[in-house]
């Protein structure tokens, strides 16, 4: 399940089954050309970031975006038919993905307010569901997700800490959770390794961020 699966930094993934898929693509090292779907869970630059998106895109890629970002993606050169809008809880289906949007906000912190309509994803294929977080806190949708692998923030400051993230994997038990979210911008390297103590020995933890 893990062997497709790559966190190329910060909280840039990308999963390859039998399409490449992208969430937040940031400090992308070259141009890979290869992306049939691209995810932006939020406008923040180290999520939106326009130079990152060209180096991954191609004629052919959806990008799924919130609708604060219609207009700067408008102008990247898309299909339009192939940029789609999506709002916090709801359910769709892109081509043959099944995709969840599941709010994504800070509960006191000034960040990310829940009224900017901001998302994580649920994303559903052959292999299992995964969980996307983006930029969030624990919150009363996240804490019903039912996943198997859940990529989660741990920097702290602008999204949960390792010891909240931790809480909330705890909750929700997927079979695999990957953090996220720290060791540049905001959030050390150890926190990850913090953070793996505190879940629960029935979830395997795996640290892509090296």
């Amino acid at each position: 399940m893990l062997e497709n699966i790559f966190v190329l930094n910060h909280s840039s993934i990308k999963i390859k089954n039998n399409k490449t898929i992208y969430f937040d693509p940031y400090q992308i090292d070259k141009n890979y050309k290869d992306a049939d779907y691209i995810f932006i869970t939020h406008s923040h630059y180290d999520h939106y970031s326009e130079e990152d998106i060209v180096k991954v895109k191609k004629a052919e890629t959806k990008i799924i975006i919130t609708i604060d970002l219609k207009e700067k993606v408008e102008k990247l050169g898309l299909v339009s038919s192939n940029i789609i809008i999506v709002e916090p809880n709801k359910k769709y289906t892109i081509d043959k993905l099944k995709v969840e949007t599941i709010p994504a906000y800070n509960n006191e912190k000034p960040f990310h307010p829940k009224y900017n309509k901001w998302v994580g994803y649920i994303l559903e294929t052959s292999t299992g569901r995964f969980y996307i977080a983006g930029d969030t806190d624990i919150t009363a949708e996240n804490k019903k997700i039912n996943c198997d692998i859940a990529f989660l923030p741990i920097g702290g400051t602008y999204t949960m800490n390792y010891k909240e993230a931790a809480e909330l994997a705890n909750i929700i038990n997927p079979k695999i959770v990957i953090p996220v979210h720290y060791g540049s911008i905001i959030g050390l390297e150890e926190d990850a390794y913090k953070f793996k103590e505190l879940i629960n020995k029935t979830i395997r933890c795996k640290i892509l961020i090296n």
